[in-house]
C-alpha cells in the first residue's frame, strides 16, 4: 500500500499555538510514514514542515510563485506554480485528507474546495463548518486523518 499524502492547511502568520499543533501533527504524520503537503511557506505550513522533516518524512510544498527558494527549508519538493492562490485547488486535489491548523481566508478557500471534492478535512482550531471534523488535540486529528486518508487511497498504479 502507498504513503497517504496528506494536506496541512492553515495561516501563513500563524500564533505561537497554531505553530506548535501544525509542528506535532506534522511530527505525528512523519512518524507514520505520510507525505506531507502544503503550500511551502511560511506560519502553519513551514511549522508542519519542520515537524514531519524532523521525522524523515516527504514535505512537498505547491507554491504560489514561481521561485523554488521562496520555499521554507524544510521543503523537500518544492513545485513553484505561479498561479498564486489558485494553488490552494491543486494542494487539495493532490492529497487524500487534510488538516486544518488554525487559518484565515486562504484556509478557508482551502477547506471548501477540499469539501467540494469530498476530500476529507480534520480541523484543529480552525472554522467551523458543516463537513470538517474537529480534533481536540493534534495527536486526534492526526489519527482521524489517517483512518480517513486510508478509506480513500486508491492502489498504486
Amino acid at each position: 500500500m502507498t504513503a497517504p499524502y496528506v494536506a496541512v492547511i492553515g495561516a501563513s502568520r500563524a500564533n505561537e499555538e497554531q505553530e506548535r499543533h501544525a509542528e506535532a501533527v506534522g511530527a505525528a504524520l512523519g512518524r507514520a510514514g505520510a507525505i506531507v503537503l502544503c503550500g511551502g511557506g511560511p506560519g502553519v505550513m513551514a511549522a508542519a514542515s519542520r515537524g514531519a522533516a524532523g521525522e524523515g518524512a516527504t514535505v512537498v510544498g505547491l507554491l504560489p510563485g514561481d521561485d523554488r527558494a521562496h520555499a521554507n527549508p524544510w521543503i523537500s519538493v518544492a513545485i513553484p506554480t505561479g498561479i498564486g492562490e489558485l494553488r490552494n485547488g491543486l494542494i487539495v486535489r493532490a492529497c487524500d485528507v487534510a488538516i486544518a491548523v488554525g487559518g484565515a481566508y486562504g484556509t478557508l478557500s482551502e477547506i471548501a474546495l477540499a469539501l467540494a471534492q469530498e476530500v476529507p478535512v480534520v480541523g484543529l482550531g480552525t472554522w467551523p463548518i458543516d463537513g470538517v471534523e474537529v480534533a481536540p488535540d493534534p495527536e486526534a486529528a492526526v489519527e482521524r486523518a489517517l483512518e480517513l486518508a486510508a478509506g480513500r487511497r486508491r492502489p498504486p498504479a
